[in-house]
């Protein structure tokens, strides 16, 4: 895994495994507790975040909801979106797709 300090201006890092094919993202990523990735906006791409370990918070459009194991999010393009680690004691893992639109 690499590591991406203060990722898109987030709280501490996120370490990732990515493959890009130059349309397409795909991303094994872990924040820690307390770590985040910051509010940026899909401009021209679309985002599907799937969590596979821990549980948090995404900001969507503004609004907080709570994201937790087995769950899927989608930020289309155009829209705004951040992913934190709320748990003081697990990592939160998950893995994500960005699409180029």
């Amino acid at each position: 895994m690499e590591s991406f300090p203060a990722f898109k201006g987030g709280e501490k890092e996120l370490s990732a495994q990515m493959f890009f094919d130059g349309v397409n993202r795909i991303l094994h990523g872990v924040l820690i507790p307390g770590a985040s990735i910051g509010m940026h906006t899909h401009e021209t791409n679309s985002e599907v975040i799937f969590v596979v370990a821990g549980h948090g918070t995404i900001i969507e459009d503004g609004e907080p909801h709570f994201i937790h194991i087995g769950q899927c999010t989608y930020c289309p393009k155009g829209h705004t979106h951040s992913l934190v680690n709320t748990s003081e004691e697990e990592d939160l893992e998950f893995y994500a797709v960005v699409p180029e639109q």
